[in-house]
């Protein structure tokens, strides 16, 4: 099985380029996350011809418009780094990335909060680095996060569950889909963006109910569109628990009574945070595998991405 290309800052990958010939290695992404995905690592100022190691770079605010120019000798470098990440960012598509991981704090990687000094050198944590701000404004529906978000849990879950949906979606509209092949892929997705976002659920179900009325064309980039967005707004225990709801429906006729009690106390447990959402899956996929559940069995709620990251292991 190929592997999913995920966009990253060299340096989180252990990669000496650093302004000050060091690197930043995050070891989940090094260790753990490497062994379902294929890296593309970027450092953009290396890349622009920065040398290593080389004087820091900054943002800063002049005549308000937020410049990139370097802490000691003020060379103002932005137009330099603006040309080089427009062209940069065109090569990510043939990269054929699913997400991109930024340095946090980076005045050109940092995805938000980067210091923005002003002219008598006071710090504000409200900017965006200049290669990152090109990206996300190029690819407004490809996942992107921080390395420092990501040990939130919560963000880590949503960031990783929407890069293998990325993932899904671009793979299926690279067939020659058929507007029943998307109806069976919807079909497939439906719990997932119920946990996710129940209006674009709902929209998504509109759409895919007339797509043999618009335009392939019109209909991929409507689609895509919504299924991203309702994927980048963050499950919640409240959702969760709704879905799981919906699942036990398709078994109620099916569990003993001991069997609904204990079903009803694991939801309990996790709708009251005293278990995480990985302990109610394993008990309803047990239940599903044994009544043979097909239609529930094929829905990549139930495993939106490699058990190994552990992404619902947390309460």
């Amino acid at each position: 099985m190929e592997k999913i290309k995920i966009g990253v800052s060299s340096c989180l990958l252990g990669n000496e380029v650093r302004f000050d010939g060091g690197h930043k290695r995050d070891y989940f992404l090094t260790d753990t996350l490497s062994k379902f995905v294929e890296f593309v690592p970027i450092c953009a100022e290396v890349e622009l011809g920065l040398p290593i190691p080389r004087e820091t770079l900054r943002l800063q605010k002049i005549n308000d418009e937020v410049r990139l120019i370097f802490n000691k000798s003020k060379e103002d470098i932005t137009q330099k780094m603006e040309r080089f990440s427009e062209k940069r960012v065109k090569a990510v598509e043939e990269e054929n990335l699913s997400g991109f991981i930024l340095k946090k704090d980076s005045p050109s990687c940092g995805m938000e909060r980067v210091k923005v000094y002003s002219e008598k050198g006071i710090p504000e944590k409200n900017g965006r680095g200049i290669f990152a701000k090109i990206l996300i404004e190029k690819y407004p529906l490809l996942p992107v996060e921080e390395e420092g978000r990501l040990n939130d849990p919560v963000l880590r879950e949503n960031f990783f569950e929407r890069v293998f949906a990325y993932e899904r979606i671009k793979n299926f509209f690279s067939t020659k889909w058929h507007y029943r092949d998307l109806i069976e892929f919807h079909s497939r997705e439906k719990l997932f963006l119920m946990a996710h976002d129940n209006s674009g659920y709902r929209e998504l179900g509109k759409i895919v109910a007339e797509s043999s009325k618009v335009d392939k064309d019109v209909l991929k980039k409507r689609y895509f569109e919504i299924f991203m967005n309702s994927a980048k707004k963050h499950s919640t225990v409240k959702k969760n628990f709704n879905v799981l709801q919906h699942i036990y429906g398709y078994l109620k006729e099916k569990l003993s009574p001991i069997e609904k009690d204990e079903l009803f106390s694991v939801f309990e447990d996790y709708k009251n945070s005293i278990i995480p959402l990985i302990v109610p899956i394993t008990l309803l996929r047990h239940h599903l595998l044994i009544y043979d559940v097909k239609y529930i069995l094929k829905q990549t709620y139930l495993s939106p991405s490699p058990k190994e990251l552990m992404l619902r292991n947390h309460s």
